[in-house]
């Protein structure tokens, strides 16, 4: 189950996640949080829904299927994301994950301090694996610093763990400029660390992409290095093969592996 924005151009949001789980082969259920007014180029507004629609639009899904993983995307307001924390509590046994997508969403109290504090205090604490930028870490864990560090982003991790959070999965950690690199963190410290070529283009939505692949894996019954490591390698992959729909940015292709393969380029594989 996936709560989260409606994208109109199916790049990010709940449109993405439900891509992403078909992918994986697992049936997704959403439950949209607010209405996103944009194209490939940018995200202009977004039109958040009430909360009791939330609770209402997971409640009726819950009392009829099981569900085996959540993932949570922009939860739009204060109040959702109350509402949010109260639902996934009565499953604490289900993973959970949960992008916050604060860099991608319009300024409408997205990034307020009561916002920020609202998921620091009522969802990082239920949160199975945390996935984010290094700019969003440095939001969450208040330093507010640029992430140039190893040991620095280290810190600030940990801070996000101590809130109660099992794993933080940390994307654009420092590498050579030809490479992206990721990495894993639970209590102990680092679990993985990934490095990938770097795929030319501006995408959206490789985020959405990612997350929603790592719930599917854990639905699957993957553990999460492994779930996390084979989602990078589908997320690399969608960003490859990404299609030009628009004007804008390019959009992942999650589908890729459906079409002819000696029409499409390859993912780059893993730098060892």
């Amino acid at each position: 189950m996936t709560f989260g924005p409606a994208d109109p151009v199916g790049a990010v949001g709940i449109q993405a996640d439900l891509a992403s789980f078909a992918a994986m082969g697992c049936h997704g259920l959403s439950v949209v949080t607010g209405l996103f007014i944009g194209d490939t180029a940018r995200i202009e507004d977004l039109q958040v829904i009430d909360a009791d629609w939330v609770t209402d639009q997971a409640r009726v899904l819950l009392e009829d299927m099981p569900v085996a993983a959540f993932k949570i995307g922009g939860v739009g307001s204060v109040e959702n994301a109350a509402a949010i924390a109260e639902i996934v509590s009565d499953y604490p046994d289900v993973p959970l994950i949960f992008d916050p997508f604060l860099s991608s969403q319009p300024e409408q109290g997205t990034d307020s301090e009561d916002m920020l504090m609202a998921v620091r205090e009522l969802l990082i604490p239920q949160t199975t694996v945390l996935t984010l930028s290094t700019v969003e870490l440095a939001r969450l864990a208040e330093t507010w610093r640029e992430p140039s560090d190893e040991d620095m982003i280290a810190v600030d991790v940990m801070r996000l763990i101590d809130m109660g959070c099992e794993y933080v999965f940390v994307t654009g950690t420092p590498s050579d400029l030809s490479d992206v690199a990721n990495t894993l963190f639970d209590d102990s410290g680092v679990v993985r660390h990934d490095n990938w070529q770097r795929v030319s283009g501006s995408c959206s939505g490789a985020g959405a992409t990612l997350s929603s692949t790592i719930a599917a894996l854990l639905a699957n019954g993957l553990d999460v290095p492994e779930a996390v490591f084979e989602a990078q390698e589908f997320t690399i992959a969608s960003i490859a093969n990404a299609q030009r729909l628009g004007m804008g940015r390019l959009v992942p292709d999650r589908y890729f592996w459906a079409r002819e393969s000696d029409e499409l380029g390859s993912a780059p594989p893993p730098i060892q």
